[in-house]
């Protein structure tokens, strides 16, 4: 009976052998074509808009109000950039003065202010951690008053202002920064902060010196988000901070657009220029954005 049994195991082993590579070959199949298919909805959701783009900023006036896809007769997109920036006076380099200003300074702001609140949110649980977690959560949810915001930065001499506008940016993404500052502090043990003052670390120092560089990831992703969703933004600036002086990058599109014509070939090319640093920004800083928007899921 033992040797009619060993010979039937043998087929068993053949058949699973001969199963597995089958399976990797539907694998590497079914991500083949994942990958071709997410390489299609790219090129589709951004690949065309942006060749759309490109084309009509190369056209002349009149081939550019076509609006269509085709390659243009005569490449001037040389001509047309240049023609952006000697527009207005070069109104295009004094808002892309101002369009850096209030980034930068949003950034660093919603840094300090979120790194903090995130820090005390997940470390210190009181009966009030509810009530602010709920308030944040508002704070993502309903959009901006414009009339009593305008009220409130008249009222204090920042209407019109560099500060009032950077105010009002960091406002707007500051519940959605601290949210992620949050979410990440499950990554950092809370053993090391008690080592810490244990060992006579002072608070301020604490997380300065220890959990501020900690959260580089959380930051990096911070800094992008941020940078994009400000230096894009195009109601605020319009709203609070109005006037040819102040005008941000998004605004000088106004400078080839009235209510009869529109020189679509120049205004393709400022979408162009200004289109540029939040790309070139996203290509290079993309694996920390998913890094750190991931972070503090799994505990």
């Amino acid at each position: 009976m033992e040797k009619m049994k060993a010979p039937s195991s043998m087929p068993e082993e053949k058949t699973y052998a001969r199963k597995r590579p089958k399976r990797k070959r539907n694998r590497t199949a079914g991500r083949l074509i994942t990958e071709i298919f997410a390489v299609a909805v790219t090129i589709v959701l951004f690949g065309i808009p942006l060749y759309f783009i490109f084309v009509n900023a190369a056209k002349d006036t009149q081939e550019s109000s076509l609006l269509n896809m085709s390659w243009p007769s005569t490449f001037q997109l040389i001509e047309n950039i240049q023609l952006v920036f000697a527009a207005e006076n070069g109104m295009i380099l004094r808002a892309f003065f101002n369009s850096a200003v209030i980034t930068i300074a949003s950034i660093v702001l919603l840094i300090f202010f979120g790194a903090m609140a995130g820090y005390v949110l997940h470390r210190k649980r009181t009966k009030s951690t509810p009530v602010i977690n709920f308030l944040i959560l508002v704070g993502l949810i309903i959009p901006p008053a414009v009339v009593p915001t305008i009220w409130v930065l008249e009222s204090i001499g920042l209407f019109k202002t560099m500060p009032g506008i950077i105010l009002v940016e960091v406002a707007l993404h500051l519940p959605f920064t601290v949210m992620l500052y949050r979410s990440f502090m499950a990554t950092i043990p809370k053993q090391l902060d008690e080592a810490a003052l244990i060992d006579g670390c002072g608070k301020l120092r604490l997380f300065f010196s220890i959990i501020l560089p900690l959260l580089k990831p959380v930051s990096a992703t911070v800094i992008v988000l941020t940078a994009v969703g400000v230096y894009n933004d195009f109601v605020n600036p319009l709203y609070f901070f109005p006037g040819a002086d102040n005008a941000t990058l998004q605004l000088t599109l106004y400078n080839f657009m009235s209510l009869y014509s529109t020189q679509w070939n120049l205004l393709f090319a400022n979408i162009l220029i200004i289109s540029l640093p939040p790309l070139i920004m996203f290509i290079f800083f993309n694996r920390r954005i998913v890094a750190g928007m991931t972070a503090g899921s799994i505990k």
